[in-house]
């Protein structure tokens, strides 16, 4: 077994969880992806209700977006705590 000291053993687990955290950006992209490709499916098949559709994806798409900022946020801590 290795023996490292506590500081550079808290500076690892820092950069992990900082990387954790990073992953939980990859949810808002798709997220937003899958209600841009719903939306464009919806306005094909009803071209008069597009105003509604579109209004309603950036709608969604900024709920979606919000949790990626979350967890960026949190990334960018971990890494810049010291």
């Amino acid at each position: 077994m290795v023996n490292i000291d506590g500081k550079s053993f808290v500076s690892a687990m820092t950069a992990i969880g900082a990387g954790l955290a990073a992953i939980g950006c990859l949810g808002g992209g798709i997220g937003t992806g899958s209600a841009a490709g719903k939306a464009v499916e919806g306005v094909s098949r009803q071209p008069e209700a597009s105003g509604k559709i579109i209004g309603t994806m950036v709608v969604g798409a900024a709920f979606s977006e919000a949790t990626s900022i979350y967890a960026l946020l949190v990334a960018l801590l971990l890494v810049f705590k010291m």
